[in-house]
């Protein structure tokens, strides 16, 4: 089963006095939605709060997401100089993603780049990945690789050129290789804890503020088939 992050068993992969960088698990919420559940970006608020017996409120801004499902790394600003500055970043994509992907099905390829038009259907939150461009369609591209063949499955490592609303999950699904556990796309069987495996593993980054180049890795979760990776 998933065990959600509480400021006690927070997974913290870097930590300074401008930003702090957790290793997501199953289940977090990076920030608050409709459903209610405490984020994770509160959670990490409790954690320095307590860590630096902070008074009052703490500042903690929100970068970037990742879905529910999927773990791996996530950066939150300490600083409100930090913030704008990540967000530059981010949105100028001057920072390098590496994704991990474990897929049942074989991609024809063992490695290639994949272009599509993806568009999101509001309703139920989805993308749906098109190889020609479509009336609100973006565009999406990513490389992948084959980095091992287990089993019964195959570990990709891909590396994100654009930031789309599900791409890595709607791109694979596109080529016939859904993510394990990931229904809304095509896995045919859910995950025990209800997640995928899909695992933001790597990111390379300039700090927001020392200007010293940063690469922050995520070690995968606990489970038998990342463990093979």
């Amino acid at each position: 089963m998933k065990t959600i992050s509480t400021k006690n068993n927070l997974q913290v992969l870097h930590e300074d006095n401008h930003i702090i960088v957790i290793n997501k698990r199953v289940g977090d919420i990076v920030q608050g939605d409709k459903t209610g559940d405490k984020p994770l970006s509160e959670v990490v608020k409790e954690y320095i709060k307590e860590k630096y017996n902070k008074p009052g409120e703490v500042f903690l801004g929100v970068v970037h997401r990742l879905d529910r499902p999927t773990t791996g790394i996530v950066v939150f600003a300490r600083t409100s100089k930090a913030l704008s500055r990540l967000n530059e970043l981010f949105k100028n994509r001057e920072t390098q993603k590496t994704y991990w992907a474990v897929v049942k099905n074989k991609p024809a390829e063992a490695s290639a780049r994949l272009v599509h038009y993806l568009k999101r259907n509001e309703k139920n939150n989805t993308s749906k990945a098109h190889t020609k461009e479509v009336p609100d369609s973006k565009i999406a591209s990513l490389d992948y690789q084959i980095i091992r063949e287990l089993n019964n499955y195959y570990a990709l490592e891909i590396n994100l050129h654009t930031g789309r609303h599900h791409q890595i999950r709607a791109q694979l699904a596109a080529i016939g290789s859904p993510i394990k556990g990931d229904l809304k796309y095509g896995a045919e069987r859910s995950n025990l804890d209800g997640g995928i495996h899909l695992h933001a593993r790597k990111l390379l980054l300039i700090h927001p503020v020392t200007k010293e180049p940063l690469e922050i890795i995520a070690p995968v979760p606990n489970d038998p088939i990342w463990r093979a990776i």
